[in-house]
């Protein structure tokens, strides 16, 4: 009997926090704009509108394609806190990218990490309905109503001009300081922009700085990280305590001979004394039965590979690490070229040991 009048008060308690934690119907929400809050992972702080990553008013030079790229807010979040049991988000979005290999949840979409016991997890992810951009969505409810720490990644692929986030009326919402450290800033190809990935939290960069704490700042260009003058002038005048470069897997071999060690020299001159980490490309899957292709990879990292030998020992403060995006089994891929979510992870593994021991030789930990 003691037991049945337990139970019973237990299934009580338990409908009634279900109850309490539930959130409402129709439920209103007071918005805020998202930029007044904390934007972090943003390179060029002074932009004309808070979500690009690059200022192409102040920066000549770029390609129709760069143009849109460096308008899209790869890398770039906002981190607040919020006891609301629910958060809606209402985008003004400019440029939307329509690609094959990206699901539009990671393309267009939003990812949400909330901070518990220390360690950020993920939460919830969700993007608008085509042709329905401009509505509310509600990217996660029913929460329990104590403050959260929250960290929104924007969408990887496509232009944000403005982005509101709500929370329930008589609730609170609040910027948090930044959660990482340091100034770190990372100029990329596709595979740093985070093409194929899942969800925008999924980027190697983004699980590099979950993982250490350490702030990476973006710039990826997807098909257009071909170490030109013109990303060299916007990294020379970047606010970076170090500099790392996945800036092989799109340049010829010609260009590579060309420009990379102007390309070095210029931010040198700027940030003497400060590393800067050079990736070699990855393996990509694709070139394993494509001997077309694997001839020309090869070539590739074969030039990289020489150059950056000799540069490593020309310039002070110069280094090339390996990634490694595959395994064995050939099955870390999207589309033979891109890394899935696991590949992404198989990335950021193999590089955190050898980029923070060179990060801590200059006080960066």
């Amino acid at each position: 009997m003691k037991k049945l009048i337990i139970l019973s008060a237990l299934a009580v308690l338990s409908v009634s926090v279900f109850a309490q934690n539930r959130t409402p119907k129709n439920v209103k929400y007071n918005y805020v704009e998202a930029s007044t809050l904390t934007l972090v992972g943003k390179l060029c702080p002074d932009t004309p509108t808070p979500y690009h990553r690059i200022d192409t008013v102040k920066y000549k030079g770029f390609t129709k394609s760069e143009n849109k790229q460096v308008r899209c807010g790869s890398g770039i979040m906002v981190a607040f806190k919020t006891n609301s049991s629910s958060i809606s988000l209402i985008t003004e979005y400019g440029y939307l990218y329509e690609g094959v290999t990206t699901n539009k949840l990671a393309h267009r979409g939003y990812d949400l990490y909330i901070r518990q016991n220390g360690k950020w997890k993920w939460a919830a992810a969700r993007c608008p309905e085509y042709q329905k951009e401009s509505k509310p969505i509600t990217i996660i409810k029913n929460m329990d109503g104590t403050e959260h720490e929250c960290l929104l990644y924007l969408p990887l692929y496509s232009e944000v001009k403005g982005l509101k986030i709500g929370v329930e009326e008589g609730k609170t919402l609040e910027a948090m300081e930044n959660p990482y450290r340091h100034r770190v800033a990372i100029f990329g190809s596709s595979f740093t922009h985070g093409v194929s990935c899942g969800r925008p939290g999924m980027t190697y960069p983004a699980q590099f700085s979950r993982n250490t704490g350490i702030q990476l700042l973006s710039i990826a260009c997807s098909g257009n990280c071909k170490l030109q003058p013109y990303f060299a002038e916007v990294l020379k005048d970047a606010d970076a305590e170090a500099f790392i470069f996945d800036s092989f897997s799109n340049p010829s071999v010609e260009q590579i001979k060309e420009r990379l060690f102007p390309f070095i020299e210029k931010i040198q001159s700027t940030h003497p004394g400060v590393p800067l980490i050079f990736q070699r490309t990855i393996y990509r899957e694709g070139r394993r039965f494509d001997t077309v292709a694997d001839y020309d990879e090869q070539r590739r990292i074969n030039v990289a590979d020489s150059l950056m030998k000799i540069a490593c020992k020309k310039y002070k403060d110069v280094y090339y690490i390996h990634p490694n995006a595959t395994e064995k089994n050939n099955e870390a891929s999207i589309d033979g070229i891109h890394p899935s979510n696991y590949g992404y992870e198989l990335w950021e593994k193999s590089i955190e040991k050898k980029v923070m021991k060179i990060l801590r030789k200059y006080g960066i930990k």
